[in-house]
């Protein structure tokens, strides 16, 4: 049971079809949606909502799986939320994670990270896996930080998916 490559990916930015074709290109395998909630405001990301998402990657013969216990505390995304909000920035345009917010996630979720454990948790032959959120530039995102934790201690790549 190995990992042969480690994607990332957000919801801004693509159209639907582009999304799913960045999937498709980058021969995903299983699909890791690491948001505490599953839902997207709008017709615009309609596409990224849980049960739509889940669907379609059926459809494409690609597995699946939520891991809540890998995003960020309620507590964490409102105190990110008021750092985009003093420095004047829409959370989708953000384009870095603050210090606290950094600190807070990996106190709360990397610390007790356990690459190993969680590739197992992935099932068996999980091919190319991709870490997904809905921030459009992964240095905006706590996928980021899960990524790099899961890159130096497995010792793989990771490729950041980002909207053309």
């Amino acid at each position: 049971m190995s990992l042969s490559k480690l994607f990332t990916i957000g919801v801004y930015g693509y159209s639907e079809n582009e999304f799913f074709e960045a999937i498709n290109d980058a021969r995903i395998k299983t699909f890791c949606d690491i948001r505490r909630r599953r839902g997207l405001r709008g017709p615009k990301y309609a596409f990224a909502n849980s049960q739509h998402l889940q669907n379609r990657l059926e459809k494409m013969g690609i597995r699946y799986l939520h891991f809540i216990d890998l995003s960020p505390s309620q507590e964490l995304v409102r105190m990110q939320g008021q750092v985009d909000q003093e420095k004047g920035v829409p959370r989708r345009e953000r384009n870095e994670l603050s210090k606290e917010f950094i600190e807070g996630f990996t106190r709360e979720v990397l610390d007790d990270f356990d690459a190993t454990s969680f590739i197992k948790r992935l099932g068996p032959n999980p091919g190319a896996v991709a870490l997904f959120c809905v921030e459009g530039g992964p240095e905006a995102c706590h996928r980021s930080l899960l990524a790099e934790k899961i890159a130096n201690a497995l010792k793989v790549t990771v490729e950041h998916l980002r909207p053309k």
